[in-house]
């Protein structure tokens, strides 16, 4: 996925994760005891269970061990827990993976308890002993909406003290109405349950890893909300015909063009859906919260306001006090460029991280609130380090290597504790004033790029904004306080003044402590963010009330202090309200990753137009393309019905139709998974993306998405749609048939994740190729900011001569080969890629690049350099760069290694295969052989030349064998064409090419 690992509960957010956050006296030991089994979701050579009994402190991290138990894939262990009568626990390898329920840890009491898969239950997994239930008569008569239409819903719950039920449960199939189901159970003595809901298919409902809490009598259970004592929600009740309360003291304030509304929240004896809201005499809008933000208004014009509240019967209040604005001038527009077009597969694509690569301007460098924390403050290494003056700086270096496409990691304003990747979008209107220089911004990066014939390809984000939300759609109110544990946390309201990542705190304030003066350090305004008093309209629950839960420095933590979704901290309007369970189920599609990534509700039309908008503004700057990032957590029918035809639509506005199609998308569809289709299911496989749909569904986004889950679920692998656009047709070009493509093409993760050897990752990339809408536009890399090979949390150490193997691969099989910054001298090879604020970056596959290109250079044309001193002289001379450099003059010289499709028909060889690409006059065919001796047969009689060696073959019987006895050696024979010459030896013989 990019960037976001779990290390992000750094400094304050460690209070979520499994690392022991309570702090009491010791226990008396009693009799208390509790036995644990524990299965692991993959095969751990050691188990140790991390746990504090209630109230007391935690084991030492890791834990203790757990021991096999008599049934295979079982851990067991017996836990004293003295006085106590239950307990906290996590579960870990002694080696850095751990299972903490999410970041929530399990919660259990006494007696046997056995967890795996996540979810809790009590029967002996070696023995399948329960325990009795107690004599009794109490029962639970339990109403359940689910979120979604189910066809049958389980129950699946445990009264206190007794054994969960088999899963999935018991179904709740007595009489109720539409959207409810109802069951009754016996309770037995006890007078509590605890219970999770699922529709039988691995779909559950388990409040968000926390179960619910349910008593005897008559429970509701909706949208994670528990109504005790509830009455019946299917008996007939009166017709509601009273009206909300009004709205009161509404606001506008204007920026520019755009005005922004706030009231105070209406009241209602059922409860207010929403609020209508009436510009200049038109109602415009219902809004879901007390809030609304009305953009793209004409400039210097008079507009008035007016709010009510609606319920659900339609009852509509009385109105609000008009209240009138006048816009101001229109904001100022970028000057625009153009991108360059021409076929993407023509480019080879260097991928940096900005603010790693190479630090052009000092004066933006900021380290963050975790600059100590992390270590990066010993190393003099801020997170934000490099910028666009340091990329424009060294785009002689880019161009020296061959490639002719740059991908930047994302440049729209960040707000995060960690946020120098930038994939924690707050503003997606401005670009982060921490990679800008006056002289350097994007624009001049773009521009400068597209002198020196290299494109520019933006990392984008449709998927969520940063944990603050996104400003000018929803920022949210959280709880804070100057109560002296939380001074250092909370900036100093000033009226007018807003987050600016680049005004950070340095120095002493002389009425905190040391240690809260230097948690402090580094960070950045945000009194806008927080507020003591519940602030009017709130929707977050239990404002402000301890959790019972401490920060590593032992300050108590508040409920609706830090972002999440299901406090009701944001509208469900404009976010989604869980947190991902089934990585490969729906709520993979509709549910928060981490706390760090508010989940846009992307079926939300105000959500759609706001990151269109936003989006639309880069097209205008003249980028090349868009990396769409998380790409497979939103639903496909959405991309399909409306992102990408906006995309489109604006290009084609912008460029016509023809140059419109040289736009590149790829997008980040992350199936860690070595099979062709993500753990059978299609709908969070790579390839699936690259496809329209198959049927029309309902208007409305949110049933759309579900009813194409359910429908390609249903058709399973082998229903899917197959292609042969990436093959050739014997030794024939055939036109590709692209008139099913989505508009979204693929980082190829299953060549990525096979990129142990190159042969591996060859076999099983062309493996996938028929369910591809077109794999030759593939996005090819070895490794990234996120994985090495095999989901490897480390940058590839494969040794140079794999490494070689591997690129000489990449530059000539189908796709667009793509390199991490460094890995042409093998950078930080070995290293553990992302571990956030627990060690310095320096230490990271994430280290700052720039020593190694201080220095000048100068490229006088793709892979040729023609003059460089200093440091950069240095690793230009590295036998990976010389390899690489040769290798982008070969692709640039043979149309049919970067257009092609290929065959490996009458092929015999490792790693071997024909291409061929015809195109108006056009046509390029070749033969290639990587690493070893290949023969080819029944090929086109003619004179073939290699690019590699210069040697020259005749062939008069339609065979050709080509000798190899080299790692990272390769021949490349191009048949001369009536037309087409082939371009003989191209470049000088280096390391691994002679």
């Amino acid at each position: 996925m990019s960037r976001k690992r779990p290390w992000w509960l750094v400094a304050l957010v460690a209070t979520l994760t499994a690392i022991p956050l309570l702090v009491a006296p010791a226990f008396a030991a009693t009799t208390n005891t509790v036995k644990v089994f524990y299965k692991p979701a993959s095969a751990w050579s050691t188990v140790n269970i991390h746990y504090a009994p209630t109230g007391g402190s935690w084991t030492t991290v890791p834990g203790v061990a757990m021991s096999a138990a008599s049934c295979t894939g079982w851990y067991t262990k017996d836990i004293d827990l003295g006085t106590a009568t239950g307990m906290q626990t996590t579960f870990n390898n002694g080696s850095g993976t751990w299972d903490n329920n999410s970041g929530r840890n399990y919660s259990v009491g006494t007696g046997i308890v056995t967890i795996t898969g996540g979810v809790v239950t009590a029967t002996d997994p070696c023995s399948g002993t329960v325990v009795d239930p107690p004599a009794g008569d109490n029962t639970a008569t339990i109403f359940y909406q689910p979120a979604s239409s189910w066809a049958t819903t389980y129950l699946h719950y445990a009264p206190t003290g007794e054994a969960w039920t088999t899963v999935p449960g018991v179904a709740m199939n007595e009489t109720a109405c539409t959207g409810w189901v109802k069951k009754t159970v016996e309770l037995a003595a006890a007078t509590t349950l605890a219970a999770t809901f699922n529709n039988g298919s691995g779909t559950w409902d388990n409040n968000s890893g926390r179960n619910y809490s349910l008593t005897a009598g008559t429970s509701k259970v909706a949208g994670g909300v528990v109504t005790a004592d509830a009455t019946d929600p299917c008996t007939a009740v009166p017709a509601d015909t009273t009206a909300p309360t009004a709205p009161s003291g509404l606001t506008a304030t204007v920026d520019h063009v755009t005005v922004s509304l706030g009231w105070t929240a209406s009241t209602d004896d059922r409860g207010v859906t929403g609020y209508q809201i009436t510009r200049n005499g038109s109602t415009i809008l219902t809004s879901g919260y007390a809030s609304y933000i009305d953009g793209s208004l004409a400039a210097k014009t008079a507009y008035s306001y007016v709010v009510r509240a609606v319920d659900a019967a339609g009852n509509l209040s009385a109105p609000t006090a008009t209240v009138s604005v006048t816009t101001g001038d229109a904001p100022p527009q970028a000057a625009g460029g153009s991108m360059l077009g021409g076929d993407p597969r023509k480019e080879t694509i260097y991928f940096a991280m900005t603010a790693r690569f190479y630090d052009g301007d000092t004066s933006n460098d900021r380290g963050g609130s975790q600059d100590i924390n992390s270590g990066n403050a010993a190393n003099h290494d801020p997170m934000f380090r490099g910028d666009f003056k340091g990329l424009i700086d060294k785009l002689d270096y880019i161009k020296g290597l061959g490639f002719s496409a740059l991908w930047i990691t994302p440049v729209v304003l960040n707000r995060s504790d960690y946020d120098y990747h930038g994939y924690h979008g707050w503003d997606f209107y401005r670009v982060d004033t921490r990679i800008e220089s006056p002289g350097s911004t994007y624009q001049d990066l773009i521009d400068k790029a597209h002198a020196k014939g290299l494109k520019i390809f933006q990392d984008v984000v449709y998927n969520h904004s940063s944990r603050w939300g996104a400003n000018g759609l929803f920022v949210p109110k959280v709880w804070g306080a100057k109560d002296g544990s939380w001074d250092w946390m909370y900036s100093t309201k000033v009226d007018g003044e807003s987050y600016d990542p680049l005004n950070e705190f340095h120095g002493t304030d002389p009425t905190l402590t040391a240690a809260q003066n230097q948690m402090k350090q580094g960070r950045a305004y945000n009194g806008d963010l927080w507020s003591t008093t519940e602030p009017a309209g709130n929707t977050c629950r239990n404002w402000g009330t301890l959790t019972g839960q401490y920060n590593p420095q032992g300050y108590a933590i508040h409920n609706c202090q830090w972002p999440s979704p299901t406090s009701g901290m944001f509208p469900s309007t404009l976010y989604h309200q869980c947190w991902i369970g089934n990585w490969e189920g729906e709520d993979a599609r509709s549910c928060w990753l981490h706390e760090d990534l508010a989940d846009f509700n992307t079926e939300n039309p105000v959500v759609q137009k706001y990151l269109i908008d936003a989006y639309n503004k880069y097209i205008d700057m003249g980028v090349d393309g868009f990396r769409i990032d998380t790409a497979v957590h939103i639903p496909r029918v959405t991309w399909n019905r409306r992102f990408l035809p906006a995309l489109q639509n604006h290009l084609v506005q912008k460029y016509g139709a023809t140059k419109a199609n040289d736009f590149f998308v790829f997008g980040e569809v992350a199936a860690f998974v070595n099979d062709k289709w993500n753990r059978g299911s299609v709908n969070h496989s790579a390839q699936f993306y690259t496809w329209k749909e198959r049927k029309t569904y309902v208007d409305d986004d949110v049933q759309a998405a579900l009813d194409q889950f359910n429908y390609e679920n249903n058709l399973g692998t082998a229903g899917q749609p197959t292609s042969t656009n990436a093959f050739l047709s014997g030794n024939t070009y055939h036109a590709p048939d692209r008139s099913q493509f989505s508009g979204m093409n693929i980082i190829d993760m299953r060549m990525h994740m096979n990129f142990s050897d190159a042969s591996n990752a060859f076999y099983n990339g062309k493996d996938s190729d028929d369910s591809v809408n077109d794999a030759t536009y593939n996005v090819v890399y070895v490794d990234s900011h996120d994985y090495g090979p095999n989901k490897s949390s480390f940058r590839y150490s494969g040794g140079t001569d794999a490494w070689a193997e591997n690129m000489a691969l990449m530059w000539t099989f189908r796709g667009v080969p793509t390199l991490y910054y460094g890995s042409e001298i093998e950078f930080q090879a070995g290293k553990q890629i992302d571990c956030g604020a627990s060690c310095p970056l320096a230490t990271t596959g994430r280290a700052y690049y720039g020593d190694k290109v201080e220095g000048t250079v100068t490229a006088s044309d793709y892979g040729v350099v023609s003059s460089a001193s200093g440091a950069v002289a240095t690793t230009l001379a590295q036998p990976l760069v010389k390899h690489l450099q040769r290798l982008n003059q070969i692709r640039r010289a043979v149309p049919a290694l970067q257009m092609g499709q290929y065959s490996t028909e009458g092929v015999s060889g490792n790693i071997a295969y024909k291409r061929r690409y015809t195109s108006g006059s056009v046509d390029s065919f070749a033969l290639v052989t990587v690493s070893s001796s290949a023969t080819f047969t029944g090929i086109p009689n003619g004179t073939y030349t290699d690019a590699v060696s210069g040697d020259v073959k005749t062939v008069t019987n339609g065979t050709l064998t080509a000798s190899v006895s080299a790692k990272g050696n390769m021949r490349v024979y191009v048949l001369a064409l009536s037309g087409n010459p082939a371009p003989g030896k191209v470049g000088t013989d280096g390391p691994y090419l002679r």
